[in-house]
């Protein structure tokens, strides 16, 4: 199913993990007017739980939708205000300091999703048992796969795993990367921190996501806190249904 008639059962979980002190990822989950996000303050910088917050709490902002394209628009603003706010006070406090995130950004509407991200925070979709990467990390990594000097099997070994080369902050202008397409009766979206994708491979993150969204949500932070969970981590787990009822569907056509 491609149409509008969707609902969605979501849940978002968060850890600081086993070794950090402070959390500074943040998550949004509004399935009502279908809204996702995944914040991740950048560590070793100033002040990234007050990045994350930031992005988190101008989408908790964000009203109903009247349009997709308006929708879109919106996050959009919402995010590139935030950057703005966080260049500023980053000039006026230490010179040459940095307060940033990553951000990753899902929304639904009339049977389409968009994702929005700066960053290596991901989105994944689930669909007919094939897990597929619908994000492309703005990474050291990332450009050096695609360039060919760093093979696939030694990416875990490599030293620079962490550094990211977009992040909400950092910059006065924003580049947001966006893709969008259909969404069929029983897709399962996941949004995450790279707190669980250091640790929790593709395989893994599949077979939990035939769980429904609250027990997928919880076994991958578990997953993850079984192991090193040297980084904060954060999941949200947003499963898509067919509705007969169109009146609960916040996205139909109008």
């Amino acid at each position: 199913m491609s149409g509008g008639n969707l609902r969605f059962d979501s849940a978002g979980r968060t850890d600081v993990g086993k070794v950090r002190a402070l959390n500074e990822d943040r998550y949004v989950d509004r399935p009502l007017i279908a809204l996702w996000a995944v914040a991740d303050g950048m560590g070793g910088h100033q002040a990234g739980e007050v990045a994350s917050g930031m992005l988190a709490d101008a989408l908790e902002a964000i009203g109903p939708p009247d349009s997709g394209y308006a929708y879109l628009d919106g996050v959009q603003d919402a995010v590139e205000r935030v950057n703005r706010a966080l260049v500023a006070h980053a000039a006026i406090s230490t010179p040459g300091s940095v307060i940033g995130s990553t951000i990753v950004v899902l929304i639904a509407y009339a049977g389409h999703y968009a994702c929005l991200w700066a960053g290596d925070s991901r989105v994944y979709l689930l669909r007919d048992k094939r897990l597929e990467q619908i994000t492309r990390d703005h990474s050291m990594v990332q450009e050096l796969l695609d360039s060919g000097a760093l093979a696939r099997r030694d990416v875990k070994n490599f030293g620079k795993s962490n550094i990211i080369t977009r992040a909400v902050g950092v910059n006065d202008r924003l580049a947001l990367d966006l893709h969008q397409g259909p969404i069929l009766d029983g897709d399962v979206f996941l949004l995450c921190s790279d707190g669980l994708t250091n640790f929790v491979d593709d395989a893994e993150i599949a077979a939990e996501l035939r769980r429904p969204a609250r027990d997928a949500a919880e076994a991958l932070i578990a997953l993850t806190l079984s192991r090193a969970a040297k980084d904060n981590v954060t999941v949200v787990v947003v499963r898509a249904f067919a509705d007969a009822d169109s009146t609960l569907d916040p996205l139909r056509s109008r």
